[in-house]
């Protein structure tokens, strides 16, 4: 059952990405949206989970928050080393395809995940993995919508950023997949999860959004940013 479940999520990501590409010639707002969709999918989605699910403290710090920060201090030291921004305040700046390349494939990591997660949940009885799926399902259209984007705003190739959406549309079908060998420790995959939630706030932070802003300050890519926070708000509200 969760691997056909996955095979939805598979669809939708691929329609994230179709619309990614269909509006590429309102740039600002694309990125607006995406900017606002990773940002509540970090603080409605990913964070709160990892929180429940990685359980113990490190020197009175829950774990969760902990990899919270690695993984938002890790995103900016790889983004230093390849010397994406050379700039600061908005100004014009040379930009890394790999850094797009690093972040898409960190997307398909979370999809992985996604699959992992849809898979242990269906272990646990069928109504927890109809919330579950419901949830991966609705949100991977945004990691479809966010994975192209990413690896296009780097100056990839459309060629590569295909590639990458493609894989981050196959990847819940092999993470569900693989619950059919074993099942993941609750603890690890909430640890996962902060991790990749601050590693994905960077990116939403310092790059998509202040490139939105800069590109086009508009109140039209304000509101497309707080859409796609409310939309997630959504998905995380029907889920539950």
């Amino acid at each position: 059952m969760a691997v056909i479940v996955a095979l939805g999520a598979f669809l939708m990501t691929l329609a994230g990405g179709w619309v990614a590409q269909r509006v590429s010639d309102r740039r600002h707002l694309v990125l607006g949206l995406a900017g606002g969709l990773m940002l509540g999918v970090v603080g409605l989605d990913l964070l709160p989970e990892a929180m429940e699910a990685a359980g113990g403290q490190v020197f009175g710090v829950p774990a969760a928050l902990l990899l919270f920060v690695g993984g938002f201090l890790v995103a900016h030291l790889v983004e230093r080393s390849l010397a994406v921004r050379q700039a600061a305040h908005g100004a014009s700046e040379e930009r890394v395809p790999q850094v797009g390349l690093t972040a898409a494939a960190a997307m398909v990591g979370h999809s992985l995940m996604d699959g992992v997660a849809l898979g242990a949940a269906f272990q646990v009885g069928g109504g927890m993995g109809a919330a579950v799926a419901l949830a991966v399902i609705t949100h991977d259209f945004a990691d479809g919508f966010n994975t192209y984007t990413l690896t296009s705003l780097y100056g990839n190739a459309r060629r590569k950023a295909l590639l990458m959406l493609y894989a981050d549309a196959l990847a819940p079908i092999l993470g569900a997949a693989t619950t059919l060998l074993f099942t993941l420790p609750e603890e690890l995959l909430g640890c996962y999860l902060g991790f990749f939630g601050g590693a994905l706030l960077y990116l939403a932070a310092a790059e998509i959004l202040p490139e939105a802003h800069h590109e086009h300050p508009a109140r039209s890519t304000l509101l497309c940013t707080v859409a796609g926070v409310g939309f997630i708000w959504l998905v995380v509200g029907i889920a539950e």
